[in-house]
């Protein structure tokens, strides 16, 4: 059986840190389960900028372009605050150039989790916000400024609008069934067609409920109700700032994983949050997030949900062992907490794995 080609762009600051711990959790989980794989690292972000002058160097395209799968860590940071080419848009070229129109954000408030959330719980709460990611106005063209004003442009076309749309409804059937469309369509024209789109996919998925929700009222009801929803469709400002909202109520960002994926090529899994520069160094930052990328990634890309789940127990364990980093109220370093994610893997892998290795 072939092996699995990862690339792996492992970022700036708290990067290489959180990398470590994913593929050390990566390493222990796939052991004696017929799941074989190989490493590609590729210099990314601010790393590529020393290196090379350019935050996505054609190499490392090339390597991520021929991988099944691409695990990024955090990028960018002051140091490169004056540089020509920031790491940031290293970021938004690897989604142009891999076709990564969807980001997927999960949301899910395990018993584990819910004491450092900081709203009161009414129900499960388990969620998904798929953001459209390679138009709207991060990349509409004019755009312009001067000492007296500056414009920026949204434009979406029906194609676009209607692929991510398929990502979400074609989730929802997997999940429970719920598609929620944000915009703003008492007001944007560009929100206006996205409902006439949604629309005519979700004529193509009878099973599935789909209802709409204006951007600002979704604001709320992500803290209110956030057990009423299951996808959450948007398009890609509101699905930037409504995902990282999100990411908070589970009690830290440093828990949060994210997939973007397009119609074909390799998926990119990565943490939502940045590369922390203060904490950088100090072997605090919480490798959470960066290991439930990897689970991410063995589950939709290489059809591994078995090991994905030894994963998430093993995580929702230490949790409530209470072996975690500073930001969930813990005094355990980076290290400790991966090496305790293992442990507990090691203990549960004989229960989970035994009647699934292929």
């Amino acid at each position: 059986m072939k092996k699995a080609d990862i690339a792996v762009l492992q970022g700036d600051y708290i990067g290489p840190e959180i990398m470590k711990a994913g593929l050390s959790v990566l390493e222990a989980v796939s052991q004696n389960t017929g799941f074989d794989y190989e490493l590609h690292f590729a210099p990314f972000g601010g790393e590529a900028i020393d290196q090379t002058g350019e935050p996505l160097p054609d190499s490392t395209l090339k390597t991520c372009q021929a991988s099944d799968a691409v695990l990024l860590s955090a990028i960018g940071g002051p140091k490169w605050d004056q540089a020509k080419k920031r790491p940031e848009a290293g970021l938004l070229a690897i989604r142009k150039e891999l076709n990564l129109f969807s980001n997927i954000r999960p949301t899910r408030i395990s018993s584990a989790m819910e004491p450092f959330s900081p709203i009161k719980i009414n129900g499960d709460v388990d969620f998904v916000i798929v953001r459209e990611l390679t138009s709207g106005i991060y990349f509409g063209t004019p755009r312009s400024k001067t000492t007296e004003e500056a414009v920026d442009t949204m434009r979406y076309t029906r194609q676009e609008i209607a692929r991510v749309a398929r990502v979400a409804f074609d989730m929802a059937m997997r999940r429970k069934k719920h598609v929620t469309l944000v915009d703003k369509a008492n007001v944007l024209a560009t929100s206006k067609f996205w409902r006439e789109v949604v629309a005519e996919v979700a004529a193509d998925y009878p099973e599935v409920i789909y209802d709409n929700s204006y951007v600002d009222a979704m604001a709320m009801k992500i803290i209110s109700q956030p057990e009423k929803f299951d996808v959450i469709l948007t398009e890609n400002l509101f699905g930037d700032i409504l995902s990282d909202e999100a990411a908070q109520i589970t009690g830290s960002l440093g828990t949060i994983p994210s997939m973007s994926t397009g119609e074909t090529g390799p998926a990119l899994y990565e943490p939502i949050h940045g590369s922390a520069p203060d904490i950088a160094g100090k072997n605090i930052a919480d490798p959470i997030s960066m290991i439930k990328s990897v689970a991410m990634m063995l589950e939709h890309s290489f059809d591994r949900a078995d090991l994905a789940k030894i994963i998430n127990v093993s995580i929702d364990k230490s949790i409530e062992q209470k072996i975690v980093t500073p930001d969930l109220g813990g005094n355990n370093t980076t290290t400790e907490v991966t090496e305790n994610i293992i442990q507990n893997i090691k203990e549960s892998s004989e229960k989970y794995v035994t009647n699934n290795v292929r």
